[in-house]
This record gives C-alpha cells, structure tokens and sequence, in this order.
C-alpha cells in the first residue's frame, strides 16, 4: 500500500502542500521557458499525477499536492510527515533532469529547484536522489565541539573579520572521505538547503528564525576560523550531521524558509567580547537530547507557547546570546542604502537598481524595462513589484533590504560569464 494511500484511511481529508518547479540554465541561471515537467508518487512512475510546462520565467504555477496531516509535522511523530514526488524536466537542448524525493509539507509550498545543462553527445540524463529528512531519518548526532575556537596559535588562519561569503565549498560527506565530492554553493542556497533537511517549513516562525540564526552562525563560524583549511582541507563545511549540518545536493526548499533567510542572511549569533560567531550546536531533542544546546523540537514547543526567536535562543544558549550583523557581504555589486527605496527616490542607489533589474529583464521577459535615470517614479516599481513576485517576495513595489540583496543576487548570476561550479 502506498503512504499517500494510508494518509487517507488516518484522516478524512489530507493538508495539501504546494510545490513550485523553478528551471533554469545550470550556467548564467537563465530561465528556461516551455520546460516539460511531469510529476508522480515517488516510486510509482506509471501513476502520474500532472504534467505542466514552464513559463517565460521558467517557473510552474504552485501546484497543489496531497500531503500528510499537519500533525505530523508540528509535534513530534513517528508517522512520516511529508510526502515524496519525483519531478522530471524535460527542455529542448538540455539534458533531463529527475528528482526523486521531492518533499511535500501540508500548507506550505516547496520550492524545487532545476539547473539544466546543455545536452552533450553520450550524456542521458541527472538523477537527484533526496535523502530522508534529519528530524525522521537515522542520521549519526554532532559530536561536540567547542562553541568559541581557540584563535591564538600561530600560522592559524583566521578572518580579520565577520565576512557572509558569497559561496561556501561543501564536502558531501565525512571530512577525511577523499572520495567525496565538493561542491561550490552559495552561502544562502546552503542555508536555505540546510533548514530545509533540517526543521519542518509548517513550525512557527520565532522556531524557524531561531534555527536559521544557528544554522547561520555555525556555518560563519566556520568561515571565520577556517576550520578545515587549517586542518588541510580544501573546503569550508561538510555535510555529515556528525561534523556539520545535513545539505542535501538538489533537494527542494521551502519558500517561507527561504524567505526568512533572504530576510537575514547578515545575521549570526555573538557573545560579549567575543569577535567571531559562535558554534551554536543543536540536536533534534527527542532521538538525542543535549542539555547544553537548542533542543529542534523544544525551539518548535517554545515558539507554539509565543517564545521570540530571541528568546528560543536565550532559552537554550543563556541570557548572554545576541544577534549581530556581519561586516562585509561578498559578491554583491553595491551595498544596501540603509534606507529602502521607493517611489520618490532618486539618486546613485535608485540608478544603480534600475540598472540591475534591466540585465535582469533581458533574460526575464516579464519584467518591463525601465529608463536608467536614477527616478524611483511608476514604471520603477512596476519592475520591482514584477521581480519580487516571480522571486517569491512580497510584491510591493518597494526596495527594501531583502529586496535589494536579491536583485543583487540575480544580477550576478545572469551576467558572470562562468559560474565557479
């Protein structure tokens, strides 16, 4: 019996979830329109349930799926709380993609994510195959390490200070595993694919947001010390819950995950007097316990009983915790203006935008091109209002932070000439 089929004889109706299929080229991340996109049941390829095609942002409609009760997923459960679909995309000069695993949440909407490339003689097809989620998977618990690192010995690397990378290189696996592979990604894909694997998209927003800032942190505090450089490595962070945090490669992510993270990605977590970001460890708190660290299923208890993300992280890492923000974001064109920029703006801000999105429209036909003059008038905001809907952020027409770092984001994806990976 299928597990979509049990659902319905546990409850009388299922939650459904929504998914998203976004393509692009694997190079320039360039939309790729009339995407053939077929989805079923994960191990029943003769049941489909849809076939769609993408559109001239190479995106589907959010399409509505069966997915268990949200029970499942908000308290802790034996039952498996998602479902499982697989997605193959087919396009015209690529070669196809399948995803097998995609995860279906009830009342949220899965983004998956599709990198085509160009079809080469001899070469069939690329397989992703997701893994179980961390919270109902068997997955090997952290071992512990410090939360602030020794810096102080000589000829160790440190950063002079707190820098968000532009891209961070996982190693798929256990640190001393040389077969492995290494993979360049950028550092809010990493996180958006960590949390993903790692929490549930339907827990409260204070649980989500504390999760991230921890998932954030660690990761920065292993750019900052040059963790696994020091010890010889060439890559920033694995992907072994025994050393790290679980990033699966091509997995889906959750929109409202990834709309947090948009939102804070400059952020870490500090202690007084101490410069780089902490380790901030954390177990799931019902296989394992750790009585020293975030418990993942007590943060979504204290965020069901109206705790604050800040006060989730107190909760568990004491009184002394804080947010900070990061020095410096690498990769972008031009920093954030401090201030957001709206209808009535002008100067070298609001012309540097309009520059961006109008490289952006070239390879988004949607978004209406705009005079580069430095005015934030009607047509301005038209564009913007455009970007941020095909890009899953609230369509007010207004520049603000998480916007302006997107667009950022898309501009030096579609005019690099080579992508690093």
């Amino acid at each position: 019996m299928g597990i979509h089929k049990m659902w319905a004889m546990q409850a009388d109706a299922e939650d459904p979830g929504r998914l998203q299929i976004r393509v692009t080229t694997a190079a320039g991340a360039k939309p790729i329109a009339g995407a053939r996109v077929r989805i079923y049941y994960t191990g029943e390829p003769e049941n489909e349930i849809m076939e769609v095609t993408t559109d001239e942002s190479g995106q589907t409609e959010a399409l509505a799926l069966e997915a268990p009760p949200l029970e499942y997923s908000v308290n802790f459960s034996e039952q498996q709380p998602y479902a499982e679909y697989t997605v193959e995309v087919s396009a015209d000069g690529f070669e196809p993609v399948e995803v097998a695993g995609t995860e279906i949440l009830p009342e949220v909407t899965a983004i998956q994510e599709i990198r085509m490339r160009q079809q080469e003689p001899g070469e069939e097809f690329q397989r992703y195959v997701i893994g179980p989620h961390t919270l109902f998977g068997d997955y090997p618990p952290k071992i512990a390490e410090a939360e602030i690192k020794p810096t102080g010995q000589s000829g160790e690397i440190v950063l002079s200070r707190v820098v968000v990378p532009e891209y961070i290189i996982v190693h798929d696996g256990v640190p001393t595993d040389s077969t492995a592979t290494n993979y360049w990604v950028r550092y809010k894909d990493y996180i958006k694919n960590v949390a993903s694997s790692e929490i549930y998209a339907t827990w409260t927003d204070a649980a989500i947001r504390a999760n991230i800032l921890a998932i954030m942190s660690f990761t920065l505090n292993r750019v900052y010390t040059e963790w696994y450089r020091n010890k010889g490595y060439e890559f920033t962070i694995t992907s072994s819950t025994a050393f790290d945090h679980k990033w699966i490669n091509g997995r889906n992510i959750f929109e409202n995950i990834s709309r947090i993270v948009d939102e804070m990605f400059g952020n870490y977590l500090s202690r007084p007097n101490v410069k780089q970001p902490i380790l901030t460890q954390y177990c799931d708190g019902q296989r394992v316990s750790c009585p020293n660290w975030m418990s993942q299923w007590g943060s979504q208890s204290l965020g069901e009983q109206g705790y604050t993300a800040a006060e989730i992280l107190r909760y568990y890492y004491g009184d002394s915790i804080y947010i900070n923000t990061a020095e410096q974001i690498s990769g972008v064109p031009y920093s954030w203006p401090g201030s957001d920029l709206a209808v009535g703006s002008s100067g070298q801000k609001v012309l540097q935008m309009q520059e961006q999105l109008n490289a952006i429209a070239r390879n988004y036909p949607a978004i209406p091109r705009i005079a580069e003059d430095g005015i934030f008038g009607p047509a301005t905001k038209a564009a913007v209002s455009t970007f941020q809907s095909i890009f899953g952020l609230p369509a007010n027409g207004v520049v603000d932070y998480t916007t302006w770092y997107k667009i950022s984001e898309i501009y030096v994806a579609v005019t690099r000439i080579a992508e690093l990976n």
